[in-house]
């Protein structure tokens, strides 16, 4: 059930060129992989929706770029400080179990693939990730998707970091029962377009509301209009229309 909460900030850190990883407490009954949050920014009239990177029984973790002032402002937020959230939001991931998974993350695509990679391994699936970025210092999470995947590799645009290319680059000739993927349109558009079999993908798009009522967000898809924020962010790979 969506709620608004009141947050305190336990952690509020640099993790990466202008990447920031923030940790909240938080009632986090009802979160799940894919889920995203609508942060209140002090000072600016309208929400930030945030993915969620990971979460427990004390809170969550969020993955942030500092792209515009609502972001560089929540940059300089303290432990103790105190954030107005909307959460949990949208609809999240499906769950496999005992099936050979691929996760394709590009940039800041890649924070809410991280709880889900979790708990599919504990679900007994082997995940394989794919992890995109511009340059290796851009590079975030890599060392913690390697303590729960079977296999992890990245790619750079400029090659300063695993392969040559985008994240499509790093993905081999597997063959995989379900695969994620979450990151600019251009590659999802690309993964799904090249990878054969299932899967879904968790859109980014510009929001306002976060729950549907402005359908600032909404999309074509083979069933009609439907709002990223509410129906989404996470679509089967058959139901987009590129």
């Amino acid at each position: 059930m969506t709620d608004t909460q009141r947050c305190t900030i336990v952690e509020n850190i640099n993790i990466a060129k202008d990447t920031w990883q923030m940790r909240l407490t938080a009632n986090t009954a009802g979160f799940a992989p894919g889920h995203f949050v609508n942060v209140a920014v002090p000072g600016f009239y309208l929400r930030r929706p945030l993915a969620v990177c990971d979460y427990d029984d004390a809170g969550f973790t969020m993955v942030y770029r500092t792209v515009g002032g609502g972001t560089h402002a929540l940059a300089q937020a303290q432990p103790g400080d105190v954030l107005d959230v909307l959460a949990p939001l949208g609809n999240g991931f499906s769950r496999r179990q005992n099936q050979k998974v691929l996760l394709a993350g590009g940039g800041v695509g890649l924070a809410p693939l991280y709880a889900l990679a979790k708990r599919l391994a504990a679900d007994g699936c082997a995940v394989d990730v794919a992890c995109g970025f511009n340059t290796a210092d851009e590079v975030y999470l890599f060392e913690a998707f390697t303590g729960v995947a079977a296999r992890c590799v990245a790619a750079t645009a400029d090659g300063s970091f695993g392969v040559r290319g985008l994240v499509n680059a790093a993905i081999t000739g597997e063959n995989y029962d379900w695969f994620y993927a979450c990151g600019p349109t251009a590659m999802l558009k690309a993964l799904c377009q090249t990878l054969p079999g299932g899967g879904e993908v968790s859109l980014e798009e510009r929001m306002a509301c976060g729950f549907g009522g402005c359908m600032g967000c909404a999309i074509e898809t083979v069933n009609g209009m439907k709002r990223v924020c509410k129906d989404g962010p996470v679509f089967q790979k058959g139901d987009l229309l590129w």
